[in-house]
């Protein structure tokens, strides 16, 4: 039995869905001025990032906060000291597939760091020291949207298929790299 298109229906389905996404990696650069002259660096590491992801009219804001510290040496090198300093900022993050059809009242977006700030290069400058951070993140913007399905009426008219799973061994997929999977399909 065949079915043709006058026999088909039509639903609309209003769901929850992923219906923006974006990426963007950022390159930043500070100057952190210790109490002491510093004579060499010894370390600079970020600790303590937190975030949240805001939604505005150019896209994703990441809005966050991250801990700079120094280690460093002063007094020709004949002791060593840490300077911390609190740093804010805000990443604007343009949303590459944004579904134009979701109800933006119901909008929530999330943000996820791929690569936490890092600092991948410290100088003295002076009397103080500069440091460039990279970081990077990921984000999505959920909201409610429709779907539309085809009904067949009275259900299925094909021939109902059995598949056999029984084969397949669970263990297969446990080395899958979902990440990587996530960013093939993005």
């Amino acid at each position: 039995m065949s079915i043709s298109d006058k026999d088909l229906q039509y639903r609309e389905i209003i769901t929850k869905a992923v219906c923006g996404k974006g990426r963007k990696f950022s390159q930043v650069s500070h100057t952190v001025t210790p109490p002491n002259a510093p004579t060499s660096i010894l370390g600079a590491w970020i600790i303590n990032n937190r975030y949240e992801a805001v939604l505005s009219s150019s896209g994703v804001e990441v809005v966050g906060t991250y801990d700079i510290n120094i280690w460093y040496s002063y007094d020709r090198n004949t002791k060593t000291d840490v300077a911390k300093e609190t740093v804010s900022y805000v990443d604007v993050v343009p949303l590459n597939y944004l579904d134009k059809k979701h109800k933006p009242s119901t909008a929530e977006v999330y943000a996820v760091a791929i690569q936490e700030p890092n600092c991948v290069e410290a100088s003295i400058h002076g009397v103080g020291v500069g440091i460039r951070v990279e970081r990077e993140y990921r984000v999505e913007m959920t909201a409610e949207t429709k779907v539309f399905v085809v009904v067949s009426p009275g259900g299925s008219s094909q021939d109902e298929k059995s598949y056999d799973f029984d084969g397949a061994d669970d263990g297969e997929y446990e080395d899958l790299d979902l990440e990587l999977l996530d960013e093939e399909l993005s």
